[in-house]
């Protein structure tokens, strides 16, 4: 019997092979392939391909300017960070939006259903097609933040005439029941590529730090991740050095705060998905100091705190968003007010100097990471999408 046809759409995606674009929603729609026809539906790039095979997933991306070369709203990073770094992006919304909603029309005819990643825009979009069920998936700033009017009717609709909602942690859930009580609703992290993280792929001075302990920092370089609380906590942790890996509009401010530390803090900036195994494994601690930003955007799960778990790091983390459902304080990581510059620092020194707690931490982490692999999350998001059929 032929595989249902589903639609997987979002605004987050590797534009070619070794791009250094987050791949979860790639990851996401592989692992789905085991129980459908999979394509994706992504808006377009310069320098990428309409249509390609990636990975196995069917990927088609969608033109929505006539100038192609100024299709740059999306990539790289996130939309709200593009239009901060160059105002004028804003004039490429609602060209985005038309265009967006015109691919989902044309492709909508040729799936059985749709997962739309995000409820703005993707599932605002989507939701104003009524000839094709789709589910939606809040992500975090999605859900958090931008709720007034008008887009917290449009929300409210979105989730209205959607068959299933999704969140990826019990933070978020709370904010769509608070938005539409009553809806069904699951909490579904996106997983992590298991396979792919490793602790067997350190190398040792990797990082040529010599004696030096290796502090990592994975992600964008934006308010809601709060890096400058953890390069402010560097100044309390001796003969240790933080790498920071990732690009994003806060890059020149923390690079500035950064230069008062001299050698303690290095710049990686973005890096392959192919580099990352390495470059997590071979870290001594992975530090998340996320915090809730001034648009009350928080973290909607952390999906580099599983990563780095996978890859046998020892974690320590902020209360904060998202964060507190993967991690259990002192179990499988270490927990920290927001933006105490204090305990973070403490939080790092024991990591660092207790063995046993080092130990207990890696064991842990690991079992969360296998908790939340594709395999697992494929299998959950399947049942949905199968009774949704």
């Amino acid at each position: 019997m032929s595989k249902k046809r589903l639609l997987v759409t979002g605004s987050t995606f590797p534009r070619w092979n070794g791009d250094t674009e987050p791949r979860f929603i790639l990851d996401y729609a592989k692992a789905m392939t085991e129980y459908f026809d999979v394509h994706v539906l992504v808006p377009m790039a310069p320098g990428a391909k309409e249509n390609e095979d990636m990975e196995g997933v069917n990927v088609h991306r969608f033109h929505y300017f006539p100038i192609h070369k100024w299709e740059t709203l999306c990539y790289p990073g996130a939309i709200v960070p593009r239009i901060k770094e160059k105002k004028i992006r804003i004039l490429l919304v609602p060209f985005l939006l038309f265009s967006m909603k015109h691919a989902l029309k044309d492709y909508s005819e040729k799936v059985d259903l749709v997962h739309a990643h995000w409820i703005i825009p993707q599932g605002i979009m989507q939701s104003s097609i009524k000839s094709i069920p789709y589910i939606v998936t809040g992500h975090g700033g999605d859900v958090t933040s931008l709720n007034i009017e008008p887009f917290k009717s449009m929300k409210r609709k979105t989730l209205k005439n959607a068959k299933w909602i999704t969140t990826v942690s019990g933070t978020l859930e709370g904010y769509i029941q608070k938005m539409y009580p009553n809806t069904k609703t699951s909490i579904i992290p996106m997983g992590c590529d298991t396979s792919a993280f490793d602790e067997k792929r350190r190398i040792e001075n990797y990082f040529e730090q010599g004696d030096k302990k290796a502090i990592l920092f994975v992600g964008r370089l934006a308010e809601v991740k709060g890096i400058p609380f953890l390069i402010e906590a560097m100044k309390k942790v001796d003969n240790a050095i933080l790498y920071i890996v990732g690009k994003g509009d806060m890059e020149t401010e923390l690079q500035k705060q950064a230069r008062g530390l001299g050698e303690k803090i290095v710049f990686l900036g973005a890096k392959t998905h192919k580099e990352l195994p390495e470059i997590y494994a071979s870290a001594d601690v992975f530090v998340a100091p996320s915090i809730t930003a001034n648009d009350g955007g928080k973290e909607g799960f952390g999906l580099v705190i599983i990563e780095a778990m996978a890859s046998g790091v020892p974690v320590v983390a902020s209360r904060s968003g998202g964060i507190v459902d993967i991690i259990n304080h002192e179990q499988n990581g270490i927990l920290c007010e927001e933006k105490n510059v204090d305990e973070i620092a403490a939080a790092i020194n024991k990591v660092l100097s207790d063995d046993v707690l080092r130990a207990k931490l890696i064991e842990n982490g690991k079992k969360t990471a296998d908790n939340n692999s594709y395999k697992n999350v494929g299998k959950r998001y399947n049942e949905i999408l199968s009774n949704v059929c």
